[in-house]
């Protein structure tokens, strides 16, 4: 008897798997997207020309879901400090999922290691996926301190938009 409700509950369990009915939970994994080199790299690159074709010297930093740096970009003439700059924005960027532009007035974040609270850096979110971060470091504030950083990560991530919107 026992053997015919355990196999009855294997039979079971297997069809839901198989059907699709079991949540991600049920099934002990979750699926996650990342950025590819190249498409990191790309976006890197974008935000940086962009920022350079204002006449900025800046660097870009692309990081993964976690914070991870995936792709670093530099202006030769960029200061050396932009590098850490726009890792740490980045990394912020990612971990909260937020713009670090809107996270400028944390004041019990300013301590947590590897944030900084300056703006210039965005989570990528592209088709309902989070995919990580990009930040830039070294354009001067037109407004307040990263808003001309945030328009060249903006425009990084428009221009890999698409790739990203009509992946399978």
């Amino acid at each position: 008897m026992r053997y015919s409700i355990g196999l009855s509950l294997g039979v079971a369990l297997s069809m839901a798997i198989a059907t699709g009915a079991v949540s991600a939970e049920e099934k002990g994994y979750v699926q996650t997207r990342s950025l590819s080199m190249g498409l990191a790299a790309k976006l890197a690159l974008e935000a940086a020309m962009d920022c350079t074709g204002k006449g900025y010297q800046v660097a870009v930093a692309v990081v993964d879901r976690t914070g991870n740096l995936l792709a670093l970009v530099r202006n030769p003439l960029a200061g050396h400090h932009t590098i850490e700059v726009s890792q740490r924005k980045a990394y912020t960027a990612a971990t909260y999922q937020t713009p670090t532009s809107a996270l400028r007035e944390s004041q019990h974040l300013r301590f947590t290691p590897n944030v900084i609270l300056l703006g210039g850096g965005l989570p990528i979110r592209v088709g309902g996926q989070f995919y990580g971060a990009v930040a830039v470091s070294g354009a001067p504030a037109r407004k307040v301190a990263g808003d001309e950083d945030e328009a060249c990560a903006r425009t990084g991530i428009e221009k890999i938009r698409e790739t990203l919107e009509f992946a399978d």
